[in-house]
């Protein structure tokens, strides 16, 4: 693990990434005034594999605006009560 202050991180920050993109570093620490203050880490894979939004694209049947608004009645009952 790598320190390096603040000012060096600002000068080097393309060399910095550049380290922790190709492996050479692991991570980098950047420190303000002698203490840690914010991590440099590469992207996982793990994180890259996340579901793109509209992944369950036909996976419901087609419904109406005006079906989808049909049960805001019985929305609004759940949540505040029949005024009766």
């Amino acid at each position: 693990m790598r320190v390096v202050n603040m000012l060096d991180a600002k000068t080097n920050l393309s060399k910095l990434v550049d380290a922790v993109e190709s492996g050479n570093e692991n991570e980098i620490v950047i420190a303000r005034n002698g203490r840690p203050a914010a991590k440099l880490v590469p992207i996982t894979a793990a994180s890259a594999d996340r579901q793109p939004l509209g992944f369950l694209n036909g996976k419901f049947p087609p419904m109406s605006l005006e079906d989808f608004n049909s049960s805001n009645d019985e929305i609004e009952r759940l949540f505040y009560g029949d005024d009766d």
